[in-house]
């Protein structure tokens, strides 16, 4: 990189130093007088695009595991890659999908399928940490998903319910990455249990729980202002969200029973498909990103003895979240994500099976402000990508972007290293009408 002597403008690296030291201990937006500076260095190329947001809300659902895609989204007819799978039409012109989807073929008029993700990572743990965050796993950083800037950049939908749910088994999800903890998700095992342990104790009463919680903030008051950091107020924060959500009538909206029998059962009764019917319920409550993980989707083996049961779950679940959603006024403010760490491969292994596949698979979105029944993107026979190539950071910039989030501001890790939301990825501009 060409060097060039210091400007008057521009910070010594002393001036630089102090000014980390002064706004960034935890996490803090770069000063204006760096701005300019690292938008030319650090990140040229991260996208300028701004507009008004086109939804409020994200449920992502993710298909972990690497969701076949010439079986669900991307399927290519009549190519010999399709194995057992045939084709069926759906309620957008364009868009054919895989014959076990049959529900989720209703509403293609409102959704888009994104026919051409790329992504350089091949392994389950990197292929996940890169599609949720938009930078590869590398190094003791770890980066924030989507939920996490949403709640740095806007705020909290319902200041009494967290910020971001996630749903899932997965412990090595990366969460709020380098932001403090109050920007941590909170995660769900099993949606259909309610939020556990977050009702008082029946011995002990209201006036009881405020008298300790007092006390014990009056005995923290020294150590706090002494040590008055980012990360020491960050954990007397968890404790004050956790009486928030504690003490809060949103509380209810944990509580699936309060749901209509045959609603629930048009969900379906998987941990899938609970996770969608308790994500259309925080939606209403103001949590603004939720993520329901479906686990499963490894198939090496038998894939076609596995994947009927699989797809079938998703097409139920997913199906009643979309008309749910539609039917009360909710689908053109809430974007609604089903992606996936990779694909599988477009020849059938001696196994039966798919392995992976990150060359070329799909994804696919509703609502949000998209402008339904479009194909973005092209393969091969779901080989190679031919046309408009996207990355995982680009889909995390599409997010971004929907959201109206500001896809080229500069934060700082708590190790001084500058980071934007989707790194480089550029929204896809022309999925919205």
């Amino acid at each position: 990189m060409k060097t060039s002597a210091l400007r008057a403008d521009e910070p010594t690296r002393r001036e630089f130093v102090l000014n980390i030291a002064k706004t960034c201990l935890g996490v803090s937006v770069m000063q204006p007088l760096l701005r300019g500076q690292a938008h030319a260095v650090a990140f040229e190329g991260s996208s300028k695009a701004r507009q008004v947001p086109t939804a409020r809300n994200v449920i992502y659902l993710y298909m972990s595991g690497g969701m076949t895609h010439l079986d669900t989204f991307g399927v290519s007819p009549g190519a010999d890659t399709m194995g057992d799978t045939q084709c069926i039409a759906t309620s957008a012109d364009d868009i054919q999908l895989g014959s076990g989807l049959p529900t989720v073929a209703k509403y293609m008029h409102h959704g888009v399928v994104i026919n051409s993700l790329s992504s350089t990572q091949g392994a389950h743990e990197q292929g996940n940490y890169y599609q949720h965050t938009g930078y590869t796993l590398r190094g003791a950083t770890r980066h924030p998903t989507m939920g996490a800037w949403l709640q740095k950049f806007q705020g909290k939908g319902n200041p009494d319910l967290p910020g971001t749910v996630v749903i899932s088994n997965d412990s090595k999800h990366p969460g709020g990455g380098f932001f403090e903890a109050s920007f941590q998700p909170l995660l769900l095992n099993n949606p259909s249990t309610g939020l556990q342990h977050s009702k008082r104790l029946a011995a002990l009463s209201e006036g009881d729980l405020d008298y300790r919680l007092n006390l014990s903030a009056k005995l923290n008051s020294s150590f706090e202002h002494t040590y008055s950091h980012n990360a020491v107020k960050a954990y007397s924060d968890v404790y004050k969200d956790a009486v928030r959500v504690m003490k809060s009538a949103d509380l209810e909206a944990f509580d699936l029973s309060r749901e209509p029998e045959a609603l629930q059962s048009e969900y379906g009764t998987s941990t899938f498909g609970q996770g969608c019917l308790l994500a259309r319920r925080l939606i209403e409550h103001g949590v603004r990103f939720i993520e329901v993980t479906s686990g499963g989707w490894d198939m090496h083996n038998d894939i076609y003895a596995r994947l009927p049961e699989k797809i079938s779950e998703l097409d139920k679940a997913l199906g009643a979240l979309l008309a749910d959603l539609d039917h009360r006024g909710l689908l053109q403010e809430t974007l609604v994500v089903v992606t996936s760490e990779f694909g599988r491969t477009p020849k059938i292994n001696q196994n039966s099976g798919r392995d992976h596949y990150p060359k070329a698979f799909s994804s696919a979105l509703w609502g949000g402000g998209i402008k339904g029944g479009q194909i973005y993107g092209k393969t091969d026979r779901g080989i190679e990508v031919t046309e408009n190539k996207v990355s995982p950071p680009d889909l995390n910039a599409t997010i971004g972007y929907a959201l109206g989030l500001p896809l080229d501001q500069v934060l700082y890790s708590p190790t001084k290293r500058p980071f934007t939301i989707a790194d480089k990825g550029q929204p896809i501009t022309s999925l919205f009408g």
